[in-house]
């Protein structure tokens, strides 16, 4: 349970918009797994875990990296305004 919530914290920097402080339940179920496979050591700095999870964007799950590439999407389209 304390991984688990661990987890979810570290996260926090996957938001979907620029001014968002936490990534959503989607974003956080679908990274959890990678986020210790390839960034364990960075634990619990949320920003230091995203970047980690960008840099490995080849080897995490088509479900993480479809969320990683869509918060990227809206940040884009966020600024556009």
């Amino acid at each position: 349970m304390r991984l688990l919530l661990a987890c979810a914290l570290l996260l926090v920097g996957a938001a979907v918009a620029e001014a968002a402080t936490r990534g959503t339940a989607r974003q956080r179920s679908a990274c959890t797994d990678d986020a210790y496979k390839f960034c364990e050591r960075y634990v619990p700095d949320a920003a230091a875990v995203e970047s980690c999870l960008k840099s490995n964007m080849g080897g995490l799950s088509r479900a993480c990296r479809a969320q990683i590439e869509g918060a990227a999407g809206a940040k884009k389209r966020g600024r556009r305004r």
